[in-house]
């Protein structure tokens, strides 16, 4: 029997797809009077010669492309069998993807004046929702030619978009509050990055639904962190290392000598960190010396290096500037290994 006429229709929930295009691959000749159905949580979008013509809302279409029945069977014969009207659909759930997970991959570092160290490092999780707000745009800038595209392809992109707003979001609420009180601005904070996604979202044909904050604490790694990224002198880091070895000691709940360390280690941690704040005291009198018996660390700061050879940093920096210290130049800043440093003093 003759082929007349086509009926479109993509009717499966797309749970995890976004955009499916009919037919997958090749290109479409549907005949004129072709009809495409749309369901309730769709959009549909149609291409002919390449091009963006019309979307579909939910309903029974009926589309044009010039492949007449009968006539486009001839007519195709001299194209190798091949429509010389080329035509797609489509689909585009419409629905709202919810409980999309983000996380902080590594900390954001945040300004904590009068407290502590001045800065902190926070990490934070979530979720979030977005849907398509305009089918077309999202399909001509994102899908392209595509089969079919997941939600799982897009979802990388999204939560680097996400953690770039929340970081200028924490960074401006940092400003005002201290990291207490910003822990418990979830709210705000989670409202504030929907905001600032708003625009960058719509660019690519999407809407931000949510941005949930579920939770957002200090990193539990902020004295090692803050050492690798040469924002500790050595005499403020070892004194916290010792602090976090007493913290852990202290919830040892393994009973015997471990309970006995458990209960010095949590006795003596105010000790400690009174004593850290006394010897940041004296390191500054003392033009930040090390500690009497320190041991040099492998990779060391200009500041750290100039605190080793009792030097000033700019002292140091000069001798990197003129090549007689090698150093490795890491973005904007120095990082000099101990051998280097050595070589350098017994040159």
């Amino acid at each position: 029997m003759a082929r007349i006429f086509d009926v479109i229709e993509y009717a499966t929930e797309m749970n995890d797809e976004i955009v499916h295009r009919f037919p997958e691959t090749g290109i479409g000749d549907f005949r004129i009077g072709s009809q495409v159905i749309v369901r309730e949580s769709q959009s549909a979008v149609f291409f002919r010669d390449g091009n963006a013509l019309d979307v579909f809302k939910a309903g029974r279409h009926t589309i044009a492309t010039a492949n007449i029945p009968k006539i486009i069977d001839f007519i195709g014969k001299a194209f190798n069998d091949r429509t010389p009207f080329p035509a797609e659909v489509y689909f585009v759930s419409m629905k709202e993807f919810a409980s999309k997970k983000w996380g902080t991959p590594q900390p954001i570092i945040v300004r904590n004046p009068n407290m502590g160290l001045g800065v902190a490092l926070l990490q934070g999780f979530g979720t979030y929702s977005f849907q398509v707000k305009d089918p077309q745009q999202f399909v001509t800038q994102i899908v392209g030619t595509t089969g079919t595209y997941r939600t799982s392809e897009i979802e990388e992109r999204l939560r680097t978009m996400l953690l770039s707003k929340l970081q200028d979001v924490l960074g401006e609420t940092a400003a005002k509050n201290s990291v207490p009180e910003m822990i418990g601005l979830t709210e705000e904070i989670g409202a504030a990055v929907r905001a600032k996604g708003k625009e960058e979202f719509e660019a690519i044909g999407l809407t931000l639904k949510t941005f949930y904050v579920g939770n957002l604490k200090p990193s539990e790694k902020s004295a090692q962190e803050l050492r690798d990224m040469g924002m500790l002198d050595m005499s403020t880091y070892t004194q916290l290392q010792a602090a976090d070895a007493m913290r852990d000691a202290a919830q040892n709940q393994s009973g015997g000598a471990g309970l006995t360390a458990g209960i010095g280690a949590g006795m003596g941690i105010g000790n400690l960190m009174g004593q850290a704040l006394q010897g940041g005291m004296q390191n500054n009198s003392q033009g930040g010396a090390p500690a009497a018996g320190a041991k040099m660390p492998d990779i060391m700061t200009p500041a750290e290096a100039a605190q080793f050879i009792k030097v000033t940093e700019a002292d140091i920096l000069s001798a990197i500037t003129d090549g007689s210290l090698k150093a490795k130049k890491i973005g904007s800043a120095y990082r000099i290994s101990k051998e280097n440093l050595e070589s350098f003093m017994n040159s």
